[in-house]
């Protein structure tokens, strides 16, 4: 199952973070660039003081323990949510509606026979 969602990934181009049993060392946001048999072939890079240096690194799909991946990610430094003008018309919430103007509709319980 593994090795199928390591193809995805390699596949999906993503960027990923991969925990290394045999180093015990995880690499952030790397990408999985091939996959052939059980060798697996990443690329990131590391941050030192005053340089970045990008690798490569070829392991054996059984050395690696976990592969995870960011979802998605809200500064929370900004906290006012971005809302596009364009929105569908569908979509939009005017001042009348329910929702908004704290108006609560009632609902008839429905009776069965």
């Amino acid at each position: 199952m593994l090795h199928r969602k390591i193809y995805q990934f390699c596949t999906d181009g993503q960027e990923v973070c991969i925990f290394l049993r045999d180093q015990q060392r995880w690499l952030d946001k790397a990408r999985i660039v091939s996959l052939e048999g059980d060798l697996v072939t990443i690329r990131y890079e590391t941050e030192e003081e005053d340089e970045i240096s990008s690798w490569e690194e070829m392991v054996r799909l059984e050395s690696i323990g976990a592969v995870s991946r960011q979802l998605s990610s809200v500064s929370r430094l900004n906290s006012e949510v971005l809302v596009s003008d364009d929105c569908p018309e569908s979509e939009q919430i005017y001042a009348h509606s329910p929702e908004v103007s704290g108006e609560e509709e009632e609902i008839e319980p429905e009776s069965f026979s």
